[in-house]
């Protein structure tokens, strides 16, 4: 499908990821992933702080409110917590997470996993998956346009982490 793929291998497309226990026989799968140049306990509190805001293009999902650009110590999120913040509402639900390795969640009849993969020399793979049920003609669109939103959200996620952890 186009735009199912970004920055992920072959075999980070065929491991499992939590999502895929709540949505069996999904229209629309799609996996992210971005190398950080930081060890996964310097990512997690990250991707943990989507809870407050998207962190993609903040003009277009945030009403043009910055997501914050510092950590601000949230506690761990646990399963039926808010999933996340965009343009000042909360959205969505965490549905499952284990600190460290990944947070799952489920906004607007879709389900994604951000899952952390430590790598050698304190680097760590953020990998996020997307799965849906959906009419199989609707599946194209929303694949390109997570694309779009989900590579910005990973990126500044990565840069936000590496600039973090030094």
């Amino acid at each position: 499908m186009i735009g199912d793929r970004w920055g992920v291998s072959d075999a980070e497309i065929l491991r499992s990821y939590p999502c895929d226990d709540f949505v069996t026989s999904p229209a629309l799968q799609a996996w992210r992933g971005v190398r950080v140049a930081a060890p996964a306990e310097a990512v997690w509190p990250w991707v943990t702080q989507a809870s407050l805001a998207p962190y993609s293009y903040d003009w277009i999902d945030n009403l043009c409110r910055r997501s914050p650009r510092e950590l601000v110590g949230l506690p761990e999120p646990q399963v039926g917590e808010r999933f996340t913040t965009a343009g000042g509402r909360q959205l969505g639900q965490i549905v499952s997470v284990s600190p460290v390795n990944q947070l799952t969640g489920s906004i607007m009849g879709a389900f994604m996993s951000y899952v952390l993969v430590p790598q050698d020399h304190d680097t760590t793979r953020l990998l996020l998956k997307v799965v849906m049920r959906t009419s199989r003609w609707a599946a194209p669109g929303l694949s390109v346009g997570d694309l779009i939103m989900a590579r910005r959200q990973l990126l500044n996620l990565k840069r936000l982490a590496e600039r973090h952890q030094h």
